[in-house]
């Protein structure tokens, strides 16, 4: 789907830029697989040492507020590719007056060029696309190349939650989690069915139960 545009992008941007962690891939040659350390300071960044906690796919930002202002020990870096959706973010952010969040407008599978290793404590997967088809499978975040990324980012005791509306791409998941060396728990087919406790709800997520549909929800260990 084409995302939508948005009236005055570049000076709402602009204005988030104190939110937002500039980068530049110039200095990596991928035809060469030149190694690239360019790693962020994320002390610096969030001008504290804390737990880190990522989103990726963070969409308008409604789970990683949320998420933030309950958990004020902890920082939150949200990840987000498509620029009229993370400046939304951002705005919902500074109006909320939320300290702890900083944005990356980057593709997932540029992370470790950015991130050391063992860095995140906790990664989440809200809704991703699914990418239904076949040959798609490599863009789905759930696929190998991608778990293969969260192993080098998370600490030995982090884990990944996934929520999403989509019965194959669950399915898919807890496969490839599983083939892939993580030992999966809190499995639901029903999530707001069951007896979990404290769940966010994201933007997607209230469509979606608006429309009578379950939500499925895993946890993901490294082994």
């Amino acid at each position: 789907m084409r995302p939508r545009k948005i009236r005055n992008l570049k000076t709402r941007r602009e204005n988030c830029t104190d939110l937002r962690i500039p980068y530049t891939l110039e200095s990596f040659d991928f035809r060469t697989n030149d190694v690239h350390e360019n790693f962020f300071d994320l002390d610096e960044i969030f001008g504290r040492s804390a737990p880190l906690v990522m989103e990726i796919g963070c969409g308008k930002g409604q789970f990683t507020c949320e998420y933030a202002k309950r958990n004020p020990d902890k920082n939150i870096l949200a990840i987000e590719c498509v620029p009229t959706v993370l400046v939304e973010a951002c705005e919902l952010v500074k109006r909320e007056n939320i300290t702890n969040i900083r944005f990356l407008e980057m593709k997932a599978e540029y992370l470790p060029l950015f991130m050391r290793e063992k860095s995140v404590t906790e990664i989440y997967l809200n809704f991703s696309t699914p990418f239904p088809k076949s040959r798609q499978e490599s863009h789905r975040l759930t696929s190998k190349g991608f778990l293969d990324i969260y192993k080098k980012l998370l600490c030995d005791d982090g884990f990944i939650a996934q929520k999403t509306d989509s019965q194959g791409f669950f399915e898919y998941s807890l496969e490839s989690f599983s083939q892939n060396g993580f030992l999966l728990s809190e499995i639901s087919l029903d999530l707001h069915n069951s007896d979990f406790e404290g769940n966010i709800v994201t933007e997607y997520e209230e469509k979606f139960v608006s429309q009578g549909l379950p939500i499925y929800r895993l946890v993901a260990k490294m082994k």
